[in-house]
């Protein structure tokens, strides 16, 4: 699905977790790092445990060399994963945070 069908979907009223990491995951290939990131947000807001959507804003924030904001991200995301039973998550942020937090 493109960003303007993704923005229509999204002005007509079909708001939610998952519109919202699809738009911003689509605006992050785009090159657009702050909108995609102001709409992962939206996904967390829409659903606190919605550890995909955490994944790609920490993604995102270490992308930008924003290393400790990232790390929080991670941690909630970790957090968020956890409670789902999202394991895969669950282990690759388990993975990605000791990377961060090693030397």
């Amino acid at each position: 699905m493109d960003i303007e069908a993704l923005k229509k979907m999204i002005d007509g009223g079909r708001d939610g977790a998952m519109p919202r990491l699809t738009l911003g995951e689509a605006l992050a290939r785009e090159g657009d790092t702050e909108g995609a990131q102001e709409h992962l947000r939206r996904a967390i807001e829409f659903d606190p445990d919605y550890s995909a959507a955490w994944r790609a804003l920490g993604r995102l924030q270490l992308k930008a060399g924003d290393r400790a904001t990232a790390t929080e991200t991670f941690r909630a995301g970790l957090d968020a994963a956890r409670r789902r039973g999202d394991m895969q998550i669950v282990r690759e942020l388990e993975v990605r945070l000791k990377r961060l937090d090693g030397p």
